[in-house]
């Protein structure tokens, strides 16, 4: 997989995919599909490159087989991968 920079204003990796590790104002993680509260309006990471950001964001790779081409690329594959991960008996 090559991994390429971020897109900027994407998000995709802030919206798709559950987080379950806790983040800032989000004690539980957060659900499959929905927007992290620190993504901007403009689809930028309030709290990038802070303390405070999870393990989990700071390890994400963008690769181009993940991110596509475009936002919405990234946003069905990522759902797509999520389904896949959650197996047949879903959440």
């Amino acid at each position: 997989m090559k991994k390429i920079s971020c897109r900027k204003g994407c998000g995709a990796c802030c919206i798709a995919p559950t987080i379950s590790s806790p983040l800032p104002g989000m004690p539980d993680g957060k659900s499959a599909g929905v927007r992290c509260i620190h993504l901007t309006e403009d689809n930028q990471c309030n709290i990038y490159g802070t303390p405070e950001r999870p393990k989990v964001c700071t390890s994400f790779q963008a690769t181009e087989e993940l991110c596509g081409r475009s936002t919405s690329e990234a946003l069905e594959f990522i759902a797509r991968l999520e389904a896949v991960t959650l197996g047949p008996s879903g959440p």
